[in-house]
């Protein structure tokens, strides 16, 4: 959480003691100048300001919460650069002003006391005011790329009361702070933050669809950084540095910070020759750095007339019987700023159009369907009919589906939410028996764009299934004589040679991971696990791979592993003359695309299925390559369907590739519970990210039935 709170934490304690100084000086003027009872005037002000600030927040928040994902990442990502912008001049406006702020803050109250109530409420909300706004937006971009931590609103907090501390401090002259080098320091610090945040900002603009150059990576570490290290969150977190950047963030950061903190550090040393020692006002915070607006001598004066400000006056009797509640003033400017945000929130949030109901059957399909606003839409799907009913809003002309719903059984309704833009939308009603049924298609006026998965039919995927049967009929003639050498070798008493055969064979096998649904029982003869089993690794039943792996790491003789080696050589042979008349169902391969690996998270990167040879490593090795063989034979379809899928899996198959190469040794490999805890969370890290990307396959490449 730390590394989220410190940019906070820095802003807080910033922009804190800049209002607070600010505070402290209008308050100690007053104070010199005899007219404590204006002090309630600055504090509604200030009140007011601060209002003001979560106001904004707020508006912020619940604005962006109504929009659409996408839409979220541009607002986020501009509000990100304007951030960046206030944060700038901020940090510029403060190094120049340092020096003389305290004659200044005290110009503008002499001007307000002899200008009535109204100017010095002005007066201290307009100086406050502006770093209230600042640090909300800034808070609002940290906390937005900080996701669900709760260390930007924890930093800030500490910052903002580290800074009352440092200003009441100041005031009561305990302490002695040069402000004109902790207003540099911390500004150069702000700077480079400051472009981590522009970096991030610019992300979320590609991400928005405002920005070209998505997927154009400048760079990509994650195969080789560890992104839940300590030191790769601390840099995420303090300085917006990803493992993986596109060109346009690396140009945004390395541009931003070097023309500013250029101009920074220049403008520093060119001030430098210009300060003069600071005299300490009576009354006045005491802080070096700063120039008094009057001389010593002047500030020994603590009458009004002296000070050249006016006295106060007494209220003119013709006013006193209209005088307002104390409390009044304070109440209403804190709670209209309050008042303006909910009505900002309430009124300013699209207003959802009523859900139309549609009814979904053989006779009715489609039925209360009329042409929706563009946008994103609900539509309440009823069934209507007696039978069990898969339900598509399609574009009729192409086929492509925007939206679906399975399952919908007869007189129940579920929603179905799908973004519509400019074209012609249809419902597709598809029952469990009988034919499907199309409806009566309308069409929308307007802009903007909706994604929609164009429908893969079985003999779309005829190709690339024959591509991949081929794959595994020559895989298991080659495992077929795997398996035979190594029943050999364990017949002969060769039980070393037997082990790296065995792993070899273990292999082969573990790279046909697609077709394991197509083996029917062959699988758990050939790759069974002891798990369920009455006697575990003991019991009769425990055969395949695993039983032999068992005997070769544990001791047992070649007359104990003749039979087992034996009977797996032939289960293997049997598979081998049976696969081509077994039936491999086309929506299968989709399927497996993400199922292959998500078996080997569970079970390789578990340890699970070791009986000893410590090779899980390279069973996931292998079944990495039976992905990237049935992501070869997909990749036309996906292609055409999700040009910006393939580049993202491949870059994380190679990452993972690398990961797993590592940890090969000639014919031996790491176990996993001897992987070094970093190592094996790179691993599975990596494994999880593969598993994330493959998700969408299965969807883009399901069979629909159509019309």
């Amino acid at each position: 959480m730390w590394d989220d709170a410190f940019p906070s934490f820095l802003i807080g304690l910033r922009e804190g003691l800049e209002a607070g100084l600010i505070v402290s000086i209008l308050v100690a003027t007053l104070v010199r100048a005899g007219a404590r009872s204006r002090l309630p005037q600055v504090w509604t002000g200030v009140l007011a300001a601060i209002a003001l600030a979560l106001s904004f927040g707020a508006v912020l928040t619940f604005t962006a919460a109504s929009l659409s994902a996408t839409a979220q990442e541009a607002f986020g990502g501009a509000l990100s650069v304007i951030a960046v912008a206030f944060v700038t001049a901020m940090v510029f406006w403060m190094r120049r002003s340092a020096h003389s702020l305290s004659g200044e803050i005290k110009d503008k109250v002499t001007g307000a006391l002899g200008m009535g109530a109204g100017v010095l409420v002005a007066t201290s909300f307009l100086a406050v005011g502006r770093e209230g706004l600042e640090t909300a937006l800034f808070l609002w971009t940290t906390a937005q790329a900080a996701g669900e931590s709760a260390g930007p609103l924890t930093g800030a907090a500490i910052g903002l009361v580290l800074s009352a501390a440092l200003c009441w401090g100041l005031y009561r002259r305990v302490l002695r702070i040069n402000l004109t080098k902790f207003f540099t320091a911390t500004g150069a610090v702000l700077i480079v933050i400051a472009a981590g945040v522009l970096g991030y900002g610019l992300r979320d603009l590609q991400e928005g669809g405002v920005l070209p150059g998505k997927a154009s990576y400048a760079f990509d570490l994650s195969g080789s950084v560890d992104a839940g290290a300590w030191y790769s969150t601390l840099v995420q977190g303090v300085l917006n540095l990803t493992p993986a950047m596109t060109w346009l963030q690396v140009l945004g950061y390395g541009g931003y910070l070097a023309v500013v903190m250029t101009l920074f550090v220049r403008g520093v040393r060119d001030a430098a020759p210009r300060r003069v020692p600071a005299e300490v006002p009576t009354e006045v915070p005491t802080v070096v750095g700063t120039e008094p607006a009057e001389s010593a001598d002047a500030t020994d004066a603590t009458d009004a007339s002296e000070a050249g400000l006016p006295a106060a006056q007494p209220p003119q009797p013709a006013q006193a019987h209209r005088r307002r509640p104390a409390w009044l003033v304070p109440v209403a400017v804190v709670t209209v700023p309050a008042l303006i945000a909910g009505a900002a929130v309430v009124f300013g949030r699209p207003k959802p159009a009523a859900a139309e109901t549609v009814a979904v059957s053989e006779k009715e399909c489609g039925k209360g369907f009329s042409a929706p606003k563009p946008g994103r839409q609900t539509f309440q799907m009823h069934n209507t009919g007696d039978k069990t009913s898969e339900v598509y809003l399609v574009d009729p002309t192409t086929n492509a589906v925007y939206g679906e719903v399975e399952g919908l059984a007869p007189g129940t309704t579920r929603a179905l939410v799908a973004t519509v833009a400019g074209g012609t939308y249809a419902w597709r009603c598809v029952p469990s028996s009988g034919p499907a049924v199309t409806s009566k298609a309308v069409r929308v006026s307007g802009g903007g764009t909706s994604q929609a998965v164009v429908p893969v039919s079985e003999q779309d995927l005829s190709g690339p299934l024959q591509q991949y049967k081929s794959y595994v009929d020559k895989g298991l003639a080659t495992l077929v004589g795997q398996t035979r050498t190594l029943a050999a070798d364990i017949k002969g008493g060769h039980l070393g040679k037997a082990r790296g055969d065995w792993l070899t064979a273990h292999r082969t096998y573990s790279s046909l991971g697609a077709a394991y649904g197509t083996f029917e029982d062959f699988d758990q003869k050939i790759n069974g696990r002891a798990d369920g089993l009455p006697n575990g690794v003991h019991d009769k039943d425990f055969a395949g791979f695993h039983r032999v792996e068992y005997g070769l790491w544990h001791g047992e003789s070649a007359a104990s592993l003749t039979a087992p080696a034996q009977q797996l050589a032939t289960e293997v042979a049997g598979l081998r003359n049976a696969f081509p008349h077994q039936d491999f169902d086309p929506s299968d391969l989709p399927l497996r695309a993400h199922e292959i690996l998500e078996n080997t998270l569970q079970f390789e990167l578990t340890g699970d299925t070791d009986e000893g040879s410590g090779t899980n490593l390279a069973t996931a090795d292998a079944n990495l390559a039976g992905t990237r063989e049935l992501l070869t034979v997909l990749r036309p379809l996906l292609t055409t369907r999700a040009p910006h899928l393939l580049p993202t899996v491949d870059a994380d198959v190679a990452r993972l590739q690398t990961l797993l190469d590592a940890a090969r040794h000639g014919r031996t490999w790491t176990p996993v519970a001897q992987l070094d805890a970093t190592v094996r969370a790179k691993v599975n890290g990596a494994t999880g990210q593969l598993l994330e990307d493959l998700s969408p396959v299965p969807d883009l490449l399901e069979i629909r039935k159509s019309a």
